[in-house]
């Protein structure tokens, strides 16, 4: 079975099986097919990438890609400490895997060899800095910080931050702690 001479994929993204569909009534085997072509490569769970090719040989699907396929266009955040360590507000923690939130999966899982984290949890669509010090605070044990640390490195730099939306991201997404941790550092 080959795909319709039509259709184009579309390089360095990453497809469902569920998306092949529209192409053959068997989309798994359609895949299969083009996966042993060169077309696509399996990258578990039901997701296929379209290769895209450097230099270097086969690019690897961003995580942007295979969280988006993943998660079948839910929305997802990635924070940890990337993020946390850009606040300038102590954190100089590694991961070996990124923290997602999302609003689909929770546990660790490997797609497409690399590991990710995810965690079913509220979140801002667009998380502003302000959301990212709250969720600071609720992981400052895996940050490697204490709370307290992090609650007077606040009170330094907190015309860094909107006070305003700093309480409002806490008291949204934030547990009574953090809450508690922003206003002190809000009031020193």
């Amino acid at each position: 079975m080959t795909r319709p001479s039509d259709v184009q994929l579309e390089a360095g993204r990453v497809y469902r099986t569920a998306q092949l569909r529209g192409w053959g009534a068997n989309p798994t085997r359609l895949a299969r097919g083009m996966e042993a072509r060169g077309e696509l490569v399996s990258l578990g769970y039901g997701l296929w990438l379209a290769p895209a090719t450097t230099r270097f040989g086969r690019a690897p699907a961003t995580d942007e890609a295979l969280l988006d396929a993943f998660l079948d266009g839910t929305a997802w955040v990635k924070t940890g400490p990337a993020a946390w360590n850009s606040l300038g507000l102590g954190a100089t923690a590694l991961f070996a895997h990124p923290l997602v939130y999302n609003t689909k999966r929770t546990g660790r899982f490997d797609v497409g060899g690399r590991t990710f984290d995810l965690r079913r949890q509220a979140f801002p669509m667009d998380p502003p800095a302000e959301w990212f010090v709250v969720d600071l605070l609720r992981h400052t044990d895996a940050a490697g910080l204490e709370r307290e640390d992090v609650v007077g490195a606040l009170a330094l730099r907190r015309n860094q931050f909107d006070a305003g939306r700093l309480r409002d991201m806490a008291a949204r997404f934030g547990t009574r702690a953090e809450q508690e941790a922003v206003a002190r550092a809000l009031a020193s």
